[in-house]
């Protein structure tokens, strides 16, 4: 097989991933962490032997359905907080686009953190913590970077950025959980809260000599 031909078949498989992906995503939106292998096979219009040799077994499909999202949501955190703005302003933006994503569509958030709810006795459900704290701790890892590129946090900075970034993940994790499922408070009042309670060393950190700045 000549190199055209590989690249032509791995278009075709990648094409056909995405379909896959596209179908896995409406049986989410519609069933949440009940979605099954049956229901997303159905939906797509193939055999659940079909599926499982697109993507291994349910963890792999899990798997690329989280790197799908979470790819979409890092992007919005990024853009959120290289807004032209004032630094208190892009704290609240980007508390806010991530209450705002888990808000728009409740049953992906559901299905990626909470996906054992939805099991049943012949589909269980994913391990919640063997893949949705993969999910947690990539973008604990990918604000730290973020932190430590724009701020100057002194003696220990890649350990303290670290420190910083999975704190800040968990407690917009732990707080959106919290709120999406008992709605104390508008998001506004607790994107104002969440900022509050970050601003002190925020405010106080100068910019990194040489950085992109926050």
């Amino acid at each position: 097989m000549d190199t055209t031909q590989r690249a032509d078949q791995q278009r075709s498989a990648d094409r056909r991933r995405r379909e896959l992906l596209e179908a896995a995503d409406r049986v989410v939106l519609r069933d949440g962490p009940g979605a099954s292998m049956n229901a997303i096979a159905a939906e797509a219009g193939i055999t659940k032997p079909i599926l499982y040799r697109h993507f291994g077994d349910k963890g792999g499909l899990y798997a690329a359905l989280a790197k799908r999202h979470t790819d979409a949501l890092l992007d919005s955190l990024r853009a959120a907080l290289d807004a032209p703005a004032d630094r208190r302003e892009r704290v609240e933006a980007t508390l806010d686009t991530y209450l705002a994503a888990i808000e728009a569509r409740p049953q992906v958030y559901r299905f990626l953190m909470h996906p054992a709810e939805g099991g049943t006795q012949h589909d269980q459900g994913f391990d919640t913590g063997r893949h949705s704290v993969p999910v947690l701790r990539r973008m604990g890892e990918e604000l730290a970077v973020f932190i430590e590129e724009r701020l100057d946090l002194g003696p220990g900075s890649h350990q303290l950025a670290r420190v910083w970034g999975h704190g800040i993940v968990g407690m917009m994790h732990a707080a959106g959980d919290w709120w999406l499922g008992e709605r104390p408070c508008s998001r506004a009042e607790l994107v104002r809260s969440l900022a509050d309670l970050l601003w002190g060393r925020l405010a106080a950190a100068g910019d990194r000599m040489g950085g992109p700045g926050f």
